[in-house]
């Protein structure tokens, strides 16, 4: 169900209601592309630019571990998070293992904003990217 503030919905990959079942590599890529403009959207105005991308490129080489190929995704860059690298790192794989990869990404980065600033204050920074994922499968825009 949609709790207000249901843990489930907020730490699973914000990926579950944007996809939709069969989604090649490139759709995945696109999409994951997409969700971190909006993070960034949401996070550079409080933590800025910088901030913002040196949680990214962090987030990138801990996923990297277990995702090898994602190290293309990390340009090295902190002035700002550019997704180029990252869609075609992902485009590039499978479109099983481009989805999982994109997942432990933002599982990554949630668990790192987490270890900063708190859950709470972490689900209320991205609640507005994880709540439109949940409602985006059938019915996007529901409650206006």
């Amino acid at each position: 169900m949609n709790a207000q503030h249901g843990k489930e919905s907020v730490t699973s990959s914000p990926l579950g209601g944007r996809l939709v079942e069969g989604a090649s590599a490139g759709q995945v890529a696109d999409t994951v592309g997409a969700i971190w403009l909006e993070i960034d959207d949401a996070l550079h105005p409080i933590i800025g630019r910088r901030g913002m991308a040196a949680l990214y490129n962090r987030s990138l080489s801990l996923t990297a571990a277990a995702h090898p190929w994602l190290a293309a995704g990390y340009e090295g860059t902190l002035s700002a998070v550019d997704t180029a690298a990252l869609k075609s790192a992902l485009a590039s794989q499978t479109a099983a293992e481009a989805r999982a990869g994109g997942s432990a990404l933002f599982q990554s980065f949630h668990g790192l904003l987490t270890s900063l600033v708190g859950a709470s204050l972490t689900d209320r920074l991205l609640h507005s990217v994880w709540k439109h994922s949940a409602g985006a499968s059938s019915a996007q825009d529901t409650n206006s």
